[in-house]
């Protein structure tokens, strides 16, 4: 960066300050909460949901401070396309590892079922039962 890009950078301006520091703070408070979740939550499917939520919102928040602090600038630009990577590919590859950890049999909770295919076109439920009978419907 050249020193003209610094200075540029260096006098934002105090709205501009108060924005990163917020999108800042609230990044590093999803990233926390997701870590927390990974932690604390009892399985692969709870656990994937707290840290992809909180992968594409915390990492993204702080993405978008950066843009907000050099956006005339190339890296600016490059942190909207971080944003844009993470919204494509944390939901996609979290969906991925949900449907390999239900492939290769790895339970839900207690009383969960995985959803019934909508593309199949019969009205069983995943555990084979008929979604009518189950209901007490004829």
């Amino acid at each position: 960066m050249t020193a003209a890009e610094t200075a540029a950078a260096a006098t934002a301006g105090p709205v501009r300050a108060a924005l990163v520091i917020l999108l800042t703070l609230l990044g590093s408070f999803f990233l926390v909460v997701g870590t927390i979740g990974l932690l604390r939550f009892p399985n692969v499917y709870n656990r994937m949901h707290a840290t992809s939520k909180a992968t594409t919102l915390g990492a993204a928040s702080i993405a978008l401070a950066a843009t907000v602090y050099y956006l005339p600038h190339g890296d600016g630009l490059m942190a909207l396309v971080t944003v844009l990577f993470l919204f494509l590919t944390a939901p996609t590859g979290a969906h991925m590892i949900s449907q390999a950890a239900q492939r290769m049999g790895v339970p839900f909770l207690d009383g969960v079922t995985w959803p019934k295919q909508v593309a199949s076109g019969d009205a069983d439920t995943a555990d084979g039962t008929d979604a009518d009978a189950a209901n007490g419907d004829d």
